[in-house]
């Protein structure tokens, strides 16, 4: 045994498993701390149709951070991320812990510091498109057709 270490310390992490720093941030970010992070995606980004290409930049210029994947998302909505990470030799973990839940989908990370100033990407939603009001026109277009 070590001279910091006691009986009952060796116990308690039987017990309860290794002291973690950060827990509340771990568990929000995928298992890694916020100041590791090159980019984060949500849930609900991550679940859109088309890739974010701001992150598929960031994977080729950040060979040496991991991909982090939220595994309470089902595989159709990580695959196309996963194929990214292949496609630029990334390597990436798909992150499940059971009662944890969190908003967030992605992560790129390093295993250290680097205290990126902002990891989030904002995507403008397109503004909602006007639609005509059908009247009479339109019924009429209707008998036409």
């Amino acid at each position: 045994m070590s001279k910091d270490k006691n009986v009952d310390d060796y116990l308690k992490q039987g017990i309860y498993g290794e002291k973690e720093t950060l827990p509340a941030e771990r568990r929000k970010f995928l298992g890694t701390l916020r100041e590791r992070i090159v980019v984060a995606l949500t849930t609900d980004q991550v679940k859109e149709a088309e890739v974010y290409p701001e992150v598929i930049d960031l994977f080729s210029r950040h060979k040496d951070a991991k991909l982090l994947l939220n595994g309470a998302l089902e595989y159709s909505y990580l695959s196309k991320y996963i194929k990214a990470a292949h496609k630029n030799d990334l390597p990436f973990s798909i992150v499940e812990k059971k009662g944890i839940t969190t908003d967030i989908g992605l992560v790129l990370a390093y295993d250290h510091a680097i205290d990126q100033k902002e990891i989030y990407i904002t995507k403008q939603k397109p503004a909602p498109q006007k639609t005509k009001k059908k009247g009479l026109s339109s019924f009429f277009q209707f008998l036409k057709d």
